[in-house]
């Protein structure tokens, strides 16, 4: 009779095991690994650091007794489907139970959680780095003062939509979260410049602070952020803070010659003159530049923007109608080659010639928008000898697709 085969189980120790499983890259050679037996499958659930979970208590329950060790969850859900209830308080409390040691959260868009959700995070995930609870419009500053109190580590918060939250959360961020480095307030119409002068006064690492739409924010508390945080800063979004003008753009200039993204878009009242000083500054390290609606920008200060920043990669330009050809001639004499992947220009006013010139000297273009351009149409694009990489899509419509719409992470 013959002997059956021998068991690789047999041989192999846990750890050499582990081992193995430590090659595999990709999540989806993990899970094949787990489906071996019960043994492989238990060493694949301890090894698992990151979980992304469909909403559904009785599922997460299940997974979250499977994968204990967990250090990152996303339960997000998504912004073109409708989940009902989707994530609840009751989760959040099972999640808090379960992984305590957990460090990064994302609930963005669970739109039934509500500060109790909030309060039991607080309570019992006293190692969270990150929460990102981006448009949870329930939210209040009662929740967010729970987590704030409770999670002493967090490094980043993300709260973008969060419309209820005001002054005093920032006040308690600053008293608590000295580490925090990272702040999303997009949309968040409550916060004004006391609050971002509260919070100068706790962490002075911040790198990225976005304060987008904020239309209570200007130079003041900015400035207060930049006095501080200013060697930190890499990050800085102001879209449609119609209060902030050059003040800040020069402060900006003079203490944050790391900065890599800049969003100053709808601030009507910068100029060429503040623009020009923060790209001789920081020029260099730039990747993303958004100025659409800067209406007082002109080829002065989009010439120095072209001739300096050697690393950027998307520009918003959009509605600075008094940028001609001249910005883009820059190109033929630079002695770098653009890297530039993303020109969003609608509105401008510049001709075939410049984005011939375009299509010459970045040859890396992924997309660009010419929409409602005047002096540019699709039939003389059409017809004009204008070669773009082939990847590359080129936006005459009125509106974004899906696809353009994925542009926006650039900046």
């Amino acid at each position: 009779m013959e002997e059956p085969a021998p068991c690789i189980n047999d041989f192999l120790t846990d750890d050499e095991l582990l081992t193995i499983l430590s090659k595999l890259e990709r999540q989806d050679e993990k899970d094949w690994f787990s489906l071996v037996c019960k043994r492989w499958c238990k060493i694949q659930s301890a090894e698992r650091r990151r979980l992304c979970v469909p909403p559904g208590p009785a599922r997460l329950r299940r997974l979250l007794v499977r994968f204990s060790r967990l250090v990152e969850l996303d339960l997000s859900q998504s912004v073109s489907r409708s989940f009902h209830p989707g994530v609840t308080d009751s989760d959040l409390d099972l999640v808090a139970d379960s992984v305590p040691h957990l460090r990064l959260l994302h609930l963005q868009n669970c739109k039934s959680i509500s500060d109790a959700g909030l309060a039991a995070i607080g309570n019992g995930l006293r190692s969270l780095e990150s929460l990102d609870v981006s448009n949870c419009r329930k939210l209040t500053d009662k929740g967010f003062v729970a987590v704030a109190s409770g999670c002493r580590n967090l490094r980043s918060l993300y709260l973008t939509g969060c419309k209820l939250v005001t002054d005093y959360l920032l006040q308690t961020l600053s008293e608590n979260c000295l580490k925090l480095e990272v702040l999303g307030l997009a949309s968040c119409f409550k916060i004004t410049d006391s609050g971002l002068a509260h919070l100068s006064e706790g962490p002075r690492n911040i790198k990225t602070i976005d304060v987008s739409k904020c239309t209570n924010v200007g130079d003041l508390g900015i400035g207060k952020i930049i006095s501080t945080s200013g060697e930190s800063l890499v990050s800085v979004k102001l879209l449609d803070c119609f209060k902030v003008t050059d003040v800040t753009v020069f402060a900006l200039a003079k203490s944050c010659p790391n900065l890599e993204i800049l969003v100053i878009g709808g601030c009507s009242d910068v100029t060429d003159e503040s623009v020009r000083a923060v790209i001789n500054k920081c020029g260099k390290n730039i990747r993303s530049l958004r100025l659409n609606g800067c209406e007082k920008l002109t080829d002065l200060s989009l010439k120095s923007v072209i001739s300096n920043c050697e690393n950027l990669v998307a520009l918003d330009i959009g509605c600075c109608d008094k940028v001609t050809d001249v910005t883009f001639k820059t190109l033929i004499t630079n002695e770098f080659v653009s890297k530039l992947k993303v020109l969003k220009a609608s509105h401008v006013g510049f001709t075939l010639m410049g984005v011939h010139i375009i299509s010459e000297f970045c040859k890396g273009m992924e997309y660009i928008d010419l929409r409602s351009c005047p002096h540019i149409s699709r039939f003389v694009y059409d017809i004009a000898d204008v070669r773009f990489p082939s990847g590359c899509r080129v936006n005459f419509g009125s509106s974004l697709s899906d696809s353009e719409m994925m542009v926006e992470m650039y900046f």
